[in-house]
């Protein structure tokens, strides 16, 4: 079958071959035929070294498809059935997913380390114990969510990752109160989403900063009030709360300098949300004076800090009701042959989301 494989870490191309085999399948899994697949972020900084993945990998974390065959013991699922693909399933049992916080369960980081493919050549993994830039993958069953039939497949795959994340951020994490200032650092696919999630819960003023002015005009067709470049965000801060800062600030690009940035955009008492992955060695610095002096909620969001499940459900619920819109993520498509395309529109940000057809 074919599939996207990066052969070490630090390339910037992808190499689509037709020699890969999906493996692994056995009781508790499922094999998948992807049909659909969003290019994330995440995938990038994997390719770059930035977040931890052995090599060689197929990157691709954000997918759905239909299910080919399922191994001993699936009862969820059958052959023909649709799912979107979860690359963070809960196990139910761990101390985590006992307090409910199913978003923080280790399980799945454990798939990682196991490879999910197989060349001629050896061994290949799959980002994320998934690796949905291929024709086929086989995952723990856990990895398969159905969905409704009338959810399309591109939809289903931006709800696999990036819009749930972006999404929750707002409602789970921040849990933003309705008639509060917002800015959201980094407004790709994921920012998008926080966005929306911000309108949807009532904010009066939403700020996007982003460099590209694509992005900034996509932004405020999405619900943001006010969209600028970076350099400008110490100004809207003057303009929009007169200098205080803003109730909610949501950084999506996982870098400790923008981290720095927002959280000195957010005001005493606010809320500093951290979306974006970044790097085991990049460290955000903040003194312990303003840490206890400016009394600055510094809220982490791993997945949408919330039930995975629960909130792919909710994403299709306000997606059906028209409450969010989804498909105008969707700016570009490409076959998988073309996936290098995809990363150079990722690259230079024209592209809030890719969807690559399988």
């Amino acid at each position: 079958m074919r599939a996207a494989v990066l052969h070490e870490i630090g390339q910037d191309k992808l190499d689509v071959l037709d020699d890969v085999e999906a493996v692994g399948f056995g009781p508790g899994r499922v094999r998948i035929r992807v049909r659909a697949t969003g290019l994330c972020h995440s995938d990038l900084s994997a390719m770059a070294g930035v977040l931890p993945q052995p090599g060689p990998f197929v990157p691709g974390h954000e997918g759905a498809g239909e299910i080919v065959e399922v191994g001993e013991g699936v009862s969820h699922v059958k052959p023909g059935d649709r799912v979107v693909v979860c690359w963070l399933p809960a196990c139910g049992i761990c101390p985590a997913c006992k307090r409910g916080q199913t978003q923080l369960c280790l399980a799945g980081f454990l798939n990682a380390g196991t490879p999910n493919f197989r060349r001629p050549a050896g061994d290949v993994f799959g980002f994320a114990g998934t690796g949905t830039f291929a024709e086929e993958v086989v995952v723990d069953a856990g990895c398969a969510v159905p969905i409704p039939d009338d959810v399309p497949f591109d939809i289903a795959a931006l709800i696999g990752c990036g819009v749930t994340t972006g999404l929750g951020a707002a409602l789970n994490t921040a849990d933003v109160e309705a008639g509060s200032s917002v800015a959201v650092i980094g407004c790709g696919g994921v920012g998008i989403s926080a966005i929306q999630g911000a309108r949807l819960k009532g904010a009066a003023e939403i700020v996007a900063v982003d460099p590209v002015a694509s992005r900034r005009e996509a932004a405020l067709k999405f619900g943001a009030t006010k969209a600028i470049p970076p350099e400008e965000l110490a100004d809207a801060k003057q303009s929009v709360t007169a200098g205080e800062g803003f109730d909610y600030v949501f950084e999506v690009v996982g870098r400790s300098t923008t981290a720095r940035t927002a959280y000195e955009a957010t005001r005493r008492g606010g809320t500093l949300v951290v979306v974006g992955a970044g790097a085991l060695d990049d460290f955000l610095q903040l003194s312990m004076f303003e840490l206890f002096f400016d009394e600055k909620r510094i809220l982490p969001s791993m997945y949408g800090g919330g039930d995975v499940l629960r909130s792919y459900e909710r994403a299709i619920a306000l997606w059906r009701a028209g409450r969010i819109d989804l498909a105008g993520l969707i700016t570009h498509r490409v076959p998988l042959a073309d996936i290098n395309e995809a990363l150079d529109q990722m690259r230079t940000g024209v592209a809030l989301r890719t969807c690559i057809e399988i």
